[in-house]
Order: structure tokens, then C-alpha cells, then sequence
């Protein structure tokens, strides 16, 4: 267990706020230690161990991990290794040290977008899990004009050979020609669950995009581009999945 430190403190090594304008946070009833507002200056805390808010945001704890965000090309394989030499995340990685990270999901070989990268495996782990229902978005170009009949359906939710499947929204972008172009938001992460929902309504898919895992989005980042999660963006997932 680390040192406890004093409230204001940690929230500057965070980078939320500067020593002052931290103890002015505190003041205001802003901050939130272990789901208790803290109003008192001078509160020790863990920065580690206690699960610290500011505007209901988490402030994301001290780590050793990282936390990666890929924007994977189509043609890679979602694995740091492939026996069959396909490009794999690993190759997105360039000189950076690798220290271990692993994909957390995947996304199929056709498919482009966002892929998170860690060697952090209870971060990992909770992200996938489907009690914590992270939410996925994707942007899909299908075959044919998607009818407003068919929106309904898709809302209603449609039955796949593995059960049901109810996205939690499906949008219009766009009717081109014979293409259509829909945005797609859903927490399951069975597999090429979103092709296999419009192939069911008759509408394959011809080029998918994931575009965003909960708040953290693909927007800025050119395909093969990686970055670090900021620490806004850390803090919110930890918070979707209650670490």
C-alpha cells in the first residue's frame, strides 16, 4: 500500500488541476472520494487504492500499465503473432517496446477501426466481460438501400444462429446509389456480430469501421496511427467498468 497523500496533491499528479485550483474543486463539493464528497482540506488519500471523482468523472489512478488506443488497418489480424506472416497489431507498434500488451477484443481481418492495445490484464478482462456492457460503435456501408421497414427490424432486433441480437441504436447516415451507409451501437462482443446481423436482414456488409469503445474515439487517428488513452479517456473506462 502506498503512502497517503493529501487530496489536492493527488489531484495535480493526476493532472486534473493544479495544487490550488484542486483545493478550490474540494471546496465547491466537486471531488468524490470512495462515493463520499470531500469538502475538507487536507484529506488523506490513496491515490492507488481510493476511487477518486471529480464531477462524477473518475480521476484515473497512478499505473505502470499502458493503455494504448490502434487504429487497425483492414488486412491486419487482431493478435501480436501470426504463424501465417499476416500483418498483425504488433507491426503498428514500430520501435515502440511492446512490454507485453495484448489486444483487448478483436476486430476480424475485413474490418478497420479502433483496437485497444494493454498489458493491463483485470483492465482487459472487464472490458470484455459482457456484465459491463461496453458499448462499441460502427459505421457500415451495405449492399442496397436499407428501407425504413428494415430499421425497424434491425431496432427490434433480429435472430442470429447463436440468439438473438438487439443493438442499442442503428442509424441512417446515408442512401447512395446501391449502397447504404448506417452508424451502429451495440455492446455485444460475439463474434462479426455486426456483419452477421445485416447479412440476416439481407443487406451484407461491404466495408465496416469500428469508430468507438465507449467514450474513446477512432476521430484523429489515420489507419496504422496509435496513441496513448489520455488520461480523461482512462478514467472513463475505469469507470464504465468499475475499477
Amino acid at each position: 500500500m502506498s503512502e497517503p497523500i493529501r487530496l489536492q496533491k493527488a489531484l495535480a499528479q493526476a493532472g486534473v488541476a493544479s495544487r490550488r485550483a484542486g483545493e478550490q474543486l474540494i471546496d465547491e463539493g466537486r471531488v468524490e472520494v470512495n462515493g463520499n464528497v470531500v469538502t475538507e482540506q487536507g484529506t488523506r488519500v490513496d491515490p492507488a487504492r481510493d476511487v477518486i471523482k471529480v464531477d462524477g468523472r473518475r480521476v484515473p489512478p497512478p499505473t505502470t500499465h499502458v493503455y494504448l488506443v490502434a487504429n487497425k488497418p483492414v488486412g491486419m489480424v487482431s493478435t501480436m503473432d501470426d504463424p501465417q506472416g499476416r500483418p498483425t497489431l504488433r507491426d503498428l507498434l514500430g520501435a515502440r517496446d511492446d512490454r507485453g500488451l495484448f489486444h483487448v477484443g478483436r476486430l476480424d481481418a475485413a474490418t478497420e477501426g479502433l483496437i485497444l492495445l494493454t498489458n493491463d490484464g483485470e483492465f482487459a478482462q472487464r472490458m470484455t466481460h459482457p456484465s459491463y456492457e461496453v458499448v462499441k460503435t460502427y459505421v457500415a456501408q451495405v449492399e442496397g438501400g436499407v428501407e425504413q421497414s428494415t430499421l425497424r427490424r434491425l431496432r427490434a432486433g433480429v435472430v442470429l444462429d447463436d440468439g438473438p441480437i438487439t443493438p442499442d441504436s442503428v442509424r441512417l447516415i446515408q442512401r447512395a446509389g446501391s449502397r447504404t451507409l448506417l452508424e451502429v451501437t451495440l455492446h455485444s462482443g460475439r463474434n462479426r456480430i455486426v456483419r452477421r446481423m445485416f447479412e440476416a436482414v439481407g443487406h451484407p456488409v461491404v466495408r465496416l469501421t469500428r469508430t468507438a469503445i465507449g467514450p474513446v474515439r477512432v476521430a484523429g487517428l489515420r489507419p496504422g496511427q496509435v496513441r496513448e488513452l489520455s488520461g480523461d479517456e482512462r478514467g472513463d473506462l475505469f469507470g464504465l467498468v468499475g475499477l
